[in-house]
């Protein structure tokens, strides 16, 4: 399919699109073409702009230079609705989602008034339902937004843009809590769709996807357009390259040298909440020195785990043993007065405030406690020099430590997030999804200091739902399903294959 110029099959042209904020050049006179029936992949590290542009483009932002056109007519800039109605959908990386409606008044949002007579709620029904199997996007219509799980609200995201006959589609990290089987099934209908004429832009830091779904990947860095390929001329290690302007290795974790436990689970169950899998009779052993991985299909007790390690819930039977006392009067308070560094699955719900800035989102966690905390004050002069330190040894790509945390991608935001747990040196690290969002050189920063906390005395345990990546950096790997924990596997000592199947849960009957 050809795009750019020549082509009556041009669908959308963005020309000289600068966008700034501040001393922050987001967007630098960028300019680009998206033909009818073609997948382009945008590329970039966080903060490269990415999000930027395609919100200019959806009418969110207002260029300060540069034009857009949709099927060769002037989007009006800054307005939603004039995308909306010129064929533009867009599955956003931070849920738009309004918690206190159901699925299905969240779809329907917009496209009429909730209220009014004849709203047509049962063909609505159907239609949802319809997209829900052709996508393999299983939500509960009726299923109240607030209750749902981050992979749940993701869905209905993807549902809300589609049940909107869009006919450009932009996907903004659309699969980063989906599911392998979920993607692909997403992709598959995606094929089909663009087979009879939908035009994507699709943004994902999962260089597999990019090859496996788009016909063209264009790569911005700092703002600016520095990249173009087909797809089919170029690989995962090139794209990586072209991304960072330099080579990137992963990391390879030295053996292990596990020390003493330092937080056990003995026969530990929770309670199921709402929808969510509790624990049932789950053992674990955290030990100094050691990478637990934890791997499973979303939904089945990871979240239940990370909330109690999170002092976010409190066992309702078994025992939980910190430095072998058992635990008591448990509590956010009493996990981060016990060393437990949190990197929450959610960043935007549990791991930030949206509406404070860098600085005060960095000493979260220790405002109250010198030399942030001077004379039941908090020492500003000292919370921002936290900051700072964080901004530069994790690159944090912002305005400045001001900067309210809610204006930064959702990779920065993890960045900054990282960065306060880990340079706090906690003796355990619950570290839930800790890549979720991030480029592939943030990854591999990210991975080399998890291994690094692990070499000075950590115990850390990962959870994860890319199994290559519980692979490639647990010490030992556990298995989660159904509330259910496998026995230890030590690395190297089960197939993806093998694992896959106790993700399923085979094998579990067998074990107990």
């Amino acid at each position: 399919m050809t795009h750019e110029d020549g082509a009556q099959d041009t669908v959308l042209r963005l020309t000289g699109i600068t966008k700034r904020f501040g001393a922050l050049t987001a967007n630098d006179d960028i300019s680009f073409g998206l033909a009818r029936g073609e997948v382009v992949a945008l590329l970039g590290e966080n903060g490269a702009g990415k999000t930027t542009l395609m919100n200019i483009l959806f009418g969110h932002y207002t260029a300060d230079a540069g034009t857009v056109e949709v099927f060769g007519r002037a989007l009006p800039p800054g307005q939603p609705g004039a995308a909306l109605a010129a064929g533009v959908g867009m599955v956003h990386q931070h849920f738009t989602l309004a918690d206190n409606l159901t699925v299905l008044e969240n779809i329907l949002l917009g496209t009429r008034p909730l209220w009014a007579p004849g709203l047509g709620r049962a063909a609505a029904r159907q239609r949802v339902a319809q997209l829900s199997r052709d996508f393999g996007l299983a939500v509960h219509p009726d299923a109240r937004v607030g209750a749902l799980s981050v992979g749940e609200r993701q869905r209905v995201e993807i549902l809300k843009a589609l049940y909107r006959d869009a006919r450009i589609l932009i996907l903004d990290e659309p699969t980063a809590v989906l599911t392998p089987q979920e993607t692909e099934a997403l992709f598959e209908t995606l094929r089909r769709a663009v087979a009879q004429g939908l035009s994507v832009i699709f943004i994902s830091h999962k260089l597999h996807e990019v090859t496996a779904i788009s016909s063209r990947v264009l790569v911005l860095r700092h703002g600016r357009l520095v990249g173009e390929v087909a797809t089919a001329r170029t690989d995962r290690h090139r794209l990586a390259e072209m991304m960072v302007g330099a080579e990137i290795s992963a990391p390879a974790p030295s053996v292990a040298r596990p020390g003493a436990v330092l937080l056990e689970l003995d026969g530990v169950e929770t309670e199921a909440q709402g929808n969510a899998t509790g624990l049932r009779g789950v053992n674990l052993a955290l030990r100094a020195g050691q990478i637990t991985g934890l791997a499973g299909v979303s939904g089945n007790g990871q979240g239940a785990l990370a909330d109690l390690l999170s002092g976010l819930a409190a066992p309702s039977a078994g025992r939980m043993t910190l430095g072998g006392a058992e635990v008591a009067d448990w509590s956010p308070r009493a996990a981060v007065a016990a060393g437990i560094g949190r990197i929450p699955e959610d960043r935007h719900r549990t791991g930030t405030i949206a509406d404070f800035t860098l600085t005060e989102n960095a000493v979260l966690e220790s405002y109250a406690r010198q030399p942030v905390s001077r004379r039941g004050w908090m020492d500003r002069a000292e919370a921002r020099r936290r900051a700072e330190a964080i901004i530069a040894a994790y690159d944090v790509r912002c305005p400045g430590p001001e900067t309210r945390i809610r204006l930064l991608s959702g990779g920065n935001m993890q960045k900054l997030i990282l960065g306060r747990v880990l340079e706090a040196a906690p003796s355990i690290i619950l570290a839930n999804q800790p890549v979720r969002g991030l480029d592939i050189g943030a990854v591999t920063y990210v991975q080399e200091r998890l291994i690094a906390a692990r070499d000075a005395g950590a115990a850390v345990l990962l959870i994860s739902e890319d199994l290559d990546e519980v692979l490639a950096l647990s010490d030992e790997i556990r298995v989660i399903s159904e509330g259910r924990l496998s026995p230890a596997f030590p690395r190297g000592s089960r197939s993806p294959a093998e694992l896959g199947q106790w993700m399923a849960g085979h094998g579990f009957d067998d074990a107990a």
